[in-house]
């Protein structure tokens, strides 16, 4: 039974006296290296009191006027927790903005870090949350609140970025440390290019701001590698952990491999294996850069001592590039009467640039080539800023870039089946070899038609092409192109290497299309009886089912096996199982599937 308002006061008052909170703690995951950055705090209340949700203990403090003495009391309770269970690194304490200005105020009560003796400011984030914003304060003491934080050596970090315009507003102003991205633009972002359009442009702000991006509601493998390839920094959600009063300090081995892996292992339908990104690829090309400071006539200067060289970057004293200037821009300018005796001695960002192309040296060749269709033709014509963590590490041209599509193109068509144009034995083994060495977790499904060859005998061998091309459309139709393999081993045999956590959903849903689709290729007669009938070499009649499909599906957990050829193998192993079962039907070899309870 819930207690009426008043006693919701009482028990409050009682939480505080006697500290009775309790501290959990979500894991923040660096998605680069595949470690746990740190940790957020997160507080509730006792478990058999209407006050155990965070919402309700804020509300009943709000109406009792002692906002700032629960924060604080969170904000010990956290600390202490964090202390003693000696978890690794970075503690993130929520904090309201009106409470962070209040102690910025109180300076002689120690300031913005109440506990330094549990934590050092080194150690610390403080995480503006949303709530009411500027309730008492206007946004200049807010400032100074967080200018104060900055000083004594502690992170603040906004939170539910995307939210509202406040915390873009926030964040032009405060210049945090860290930003989060609010969940709703990370769920399913694999599939709205909308959502992932808003985190790639916060990324690229966070570069130029020096702010680390924190993408939070994590739930599935796809989100994690979507915005892991967006330049994401950090990440948090239930995909690693939920909040956990004794949490993890390892990540799983899975996500750990999918993670420090992610760099050297970008694969596509191609089948190439080997890293397709702009360094791999030596695409990238070093070339002199200007400061911001200087002028215009000395980029006039460089050009005239460069004739060969039609752009230079502008970059800021961190190695951060502003701009891009161009010879012909330059030299037109200068070029007007009485523009050079104004404006030469300006700093030579007035003529350059401000949005030039900018990309990451690990973004792949595919990637790059897909934006490079999209934006302005100036940027495929005049080049692109390429950066490392966001500082700049070189230049790079789209001649390159589609010199090395049409060469990744002329090999897959080197490699691939005449009939489906599906990629073949070579870029199979490659690709198969490729995921045993960077240690990932995925299944292998081996594909075969049944009842196919008497198919053929009866119906000829352009028939039997149809079915053929139409199996592979609807096994190209099951995968999800940034993660799974498809290829042609020969004949009537496909295969898929999924890393997609519901391939069993996706053999599913082949099985049922193939099902459906095949009967167009059968006359009325046939189906009616489902099958027919062949002479064999003595003349005899046979009868055959209707062509179907079998699927035998291996698990490979990550370092199980060192060659294509076991899991080859096994996956021709498990065909065969399948195909002792009548019709359309999937055998699965979980020998070597890694138990998840455990």
């Amino acid at each position: 039974m819930w207690y009426l308002e008043t006693d919701d006061q009482t028990v409050f008052q009682n939480i505080l006296e006697q500290e009775r909170l309790t501290a959990l703690f979500q894991p923040l995951v660096d998605l680069r290296q595949g470690v746990v950055h740190g940790y957020e705090g997160l507080i509730r209340g006792p478990s058999d009191s209407p006050l155990h949700t965070p919402h309700s203990l804020l509300r009943v403090a709000t109406e009792c006027d002692l906002r700032v003495a629960l924060e604080n009391l969170c904000h010990k309770v956290l600390a202490r927790s964090f202390l003693e269970l000696r978890l690794p690194g970075i503690l993130f304490l929520n904090l309201s903005p009106d409470v962070l200005v209040q102690r910025s105020l109180n300076r002689a009560k120690g300031g913005v870090n109440p506990h330094p003796e549990l934590v050092p400011p080194a150690g610390l984030v403080l995480e503006l949350t949303e709530g009411e914003r500027f309730l008492d304060y206007g946004p200049d003491m807010l400032k100074e609140g967080v200018a104060d934080c900055l000083e004594q050596g502690l992170g603040v970090a906004i939170d539910d970025l995307g939210e509202g315009f406040s915390s873009l507003r926030l964040w032009s102003e405060l210049k945090p440390t860290y930003v989060k991205i609010d969940r709703h633009f990370v769920h399913n972002i694999e599939n709205d290019p909308v959502k992932a359009q808003f985190v790639r442009s916060i990324v690229e702000i966070a570069k130029r701001t020096q702010s680390l991006v924190i993408a939070e509601g994590i739930e599935t493998v796809p989100e994690m590698l979507v915005v892991r390839r967006l330049g994401v920094d950090i990440g948090q959600g239930y995909l690693f952990s939920r909040p956990h009063a004794t949490p993890l300090t390892q990540l799983g081995s899975e996500i750990t491999a999918l993670l420090r892996n992610f760099k050297s292992f970008e694969v596509g339908q191609d089948g190439a294996v080997a890293a397709n990104t702009l360094e791999s690829r030596k695409l990238i090309h070093g070339m002199a850069t200007l400061g911001c400071n200087q002028t215009n006539e000395e980029a006039l200067a460089w050009f005239k001592s460069h004739p060969d060289q039609e752009v230079i970057p502008v970059l800021d004293g961190q190695q951060i590039p502003l701009g891009l200037i161009t010879r012909v821009e330059l030299m037109s300018q200068f070029a007007l009467p009485f523009r050079r005796e104004l404006y030469g001695q300006k700093s030579c960002l007035h003529y350059a640039d401000r949005n030039p192309l900018v990309v990451d040296k690990h973004a792949s060749v595919q990637d790059i080539s897909r934006l490079l269709g999209q934006v302005e033709r100036r940027h495929f014509q005049l080049g692109f800023i390429v950066t490392d963590q966001g500082r700049y590490h070189g230049m790079a041209h789209g001649q390159d870039i589609m010199r090395v599509i049409t060469e990744m193109q002329i090999q897959a068509a080197k490699y691939a089946n005449p009939l489906t144009q599906l990629p073949g034995n070579v870029p199979i083994h490659e690709h198969l070899d490729g995921l045993l060495l960077s240690r990932v977790p995925f299944c292998a499904c081996y594909f075969d038609l049944d009842n196919f060859k008497p198919y053929n005998d009866v119906y000829g061998f352009s028939s039997g092409d149809g079915i053929l091309r139409m199996t592979g459309e609807v096994l190209r139709a099951v995968c999800d192109h940034d993660q799974d393999f498809l290829g042609h081993i020969g004949g009537d045999d496909f295969i898929i290497l999924f890393r997609s956590p519901d391939w069993e959903a996706r053999c599913e849903r082949a099985l049922r299309e193939f099902e459906i689709q095949v009967k167009a290729h059968f006359n009325p007669e046939d189906l009616v009886a489902n099958g027919y009938t062949t002479e064999n070499r003595r003349q005899e009649k046979e009868f055959h089912d209707l062509v179907s499909l079998s699927i035998g599906a291996v698990v490979v957990p990550p370092g199980m096996f060192t060659s294509y050829m076991e899991v080859s193998r096994l996956a021709s192993g498990a065909k065969k199982q399948a195909k002792q079962i009548r019709g359309n039907a999937i055998f699965v070899n979980r020998r070597f599937e890694v138990d998840k309870g455990r």
